[in-house]
């Protein structure tokens, strides 16, 4: 007989399957194994909004968290000194 699950388990799942997916980008890992990664995270955030256990807007929370924790915040303030130059010498 199949185990049911509680909502705070399968969005830890998902959050690994994002985590993973995020970290695997950011090693330079091969393109299908990327994009097989983000296609187990789509299918879990499909599953839970088709369940109604998420709606869209807690799962966008969700991915943004997820990625705020692997790649930093997705903007950042800069000043002159820390810009990077564009001119080339």
């Amino acid at each position: 007989m199949a185990q049911f699950k509680s909502t705070t388990e399968l969005v830890e799942q998902l959050r690994s399957l994002l985590k993973e997916a995020f970290l695997l980008r950011q090693q330079g890992a091969a393109y299908a194994r990327i994009q097989r990664a983000h296609g187990y995270a789509d299918g879990y955030m499909r599953m839970l909004m088709d369940s109604g256990m998420m709606d869209a807007r807690s799962l966008l929370a969700l991915v943004a968290e997820v990625r705020r924790e692997v790649d930093g915040p997705a903007t950042r303030e800069v000043t002159r000194e820390s810009a990077p130059s564009l001119v080339h010498a």
